[in-house]
């Protein structure tokens, strides 16, 4: 720990992401990323996009992105808030709605980014406990709280909270922000979008990370009545101005365009996950229902940890979380079904 650091520096504890090893090629099945490249289209677009006009800053607004995620999802451009990935939107989201006074309201088993932010800004926060079955306690959400931040489907479970919940949560919650967080709702679930124009303390957060397959280009985006987006703008305009390259702007907005493959991608991952399910099912596994393009699942007689060291050095990455009540499960990304053929003999293997 070094001499020169800041006290915040010092006491935040990072948040970990999914291990990337390079000694050799792996199946990644442990950072929920798409098995399918981005559309041919976006792809074409960043082609384009590569030319003398990089010496240019780009559009601080991201005027043509948010028109296009406007009329995508029928609302306004200026209901619209772009950032660097999903992750930055949260973060500023953070700073935006929540004061350190107060005390937000988070389940107890979800983004391990959440806590982060948190204690990085100084905002109290309190866990609301998952049931048994992993299910949201909504009636932990309904009591006098400083906001809310849920994800749906919820990461890792992949269990999804029904709209009337979400409801509940925003009648009970007039004067302060709740934020949805969607960044796996493309795979089944259903968005709170809709609505947007009959709640104003709703935020819902999403990204291109996923059913887009940009992981890569690192493009996220805030839906919500203009008032929100105008205090998300005036704390990112005072962190960078700039916060989306030329390059990721022309890709974001094709991805978007791209309905039809979009649709095939997300389809063929829901068919390969009900798949997958199945046979876990018939090997024994836990599997939590999910509405993600990853699933939740445990055995009753092999531990989690044991086999998460077993499928990597077979060659396969999942994600472990060593943490009280999740430790008997992995969560498994959704790959192509080459890949989760794979994945379902090594574990045969490990298991027989």
């Amino acid at each position: 720990m070094s001499k020169y650091w800041s006290e915040i520096t010092k006491s935040v504890e990072p948040y970990v992401c999914g291990e990337q090893p390079k000694d050799k090629k792996y199946v990644k099945l442990n950072t929920n990323e798409s098995p399918y490249g981005p559309s041919p289209k976006v792809l074409d677009a960043i082609k384009n996009a590569a030319n003398e006009d990089l010496r240019l800053y780009p559009d601080p607004n991201c005027d043509e992105l948010s028109e296009t995620i406007a009329k995508y999802y029928n609302l306004d451009k200026k209901q619209v808030f772009i950032g660097n990935g999903s992750d930055e939107v949260l973060a500023f989201a953070f700073l935006t709605f929540f004061n350190q006074d107060e005390t937000i309201v988070f389940p107890d088993i979800s983004y391990s980014f959440y806590p982060v932010y948190g204690n990085l800004y100084n905002i109290d926060y309190r866990l609301a406990k998952l049931k048994d079955d992993f299910s949201i306690p909504v009636d932990e959400f309904l009591t006098e709280n400083g906001g809310v931040i849920i994800p749906n489907p919820n990461a890792p479970t992949g269990k999804q909270l029904e709209l009337d919940s979400i409801k509940s949560i925003l009648d009970n919650n007039p004067n302060k922000v709740v934020i949805i967080d969607e960044a796996y709702i493309d795979f089944g679930g259903t968005s709170a979008v809709g609505l947007i124009r009959e709640y104003p303390n709703l935020l819902v957060v999403q990204t291109l990370s996923k059913s887009r397959s940009l992981a890569g280009i690192r493009v996220g985006f805030a839906l919500g009545q203009e008032e929100l987006i105008d205090g998300l703008n005036r704390i990112k305009n005072s962190f960078n101005s700039y916060t989306i390259d030329r390059v990721a702007a022309v890709a974001a907005v094709e991805a978007i365009k791209d309905e039809e493959y979009f649709k095939e991608c997300t389809s063929r991952i829901i068919k390969t996950r009900g798949k997958v399910t199945e046979e876990l099912g018939d090997l024994g596994f836990n599997v939590i229902p999910s509405k993600a393009n990853f699933i939740f699942a445990g055995h009753p007689k092999y531990p989690a940890g044991e086999l998460f060291v077993k499928l990597r050095e077979k060659g396969i990455l999942v994600r472990y979380f060593n943490k009280d009540r999740i430790n008997n499960y992995l969560r498994i990304s959704i790959g192509s079904e080459e890949e989760m053929e794979f994945f379902i003999e090594k574990v045969k293997e490990i298991i027989s």
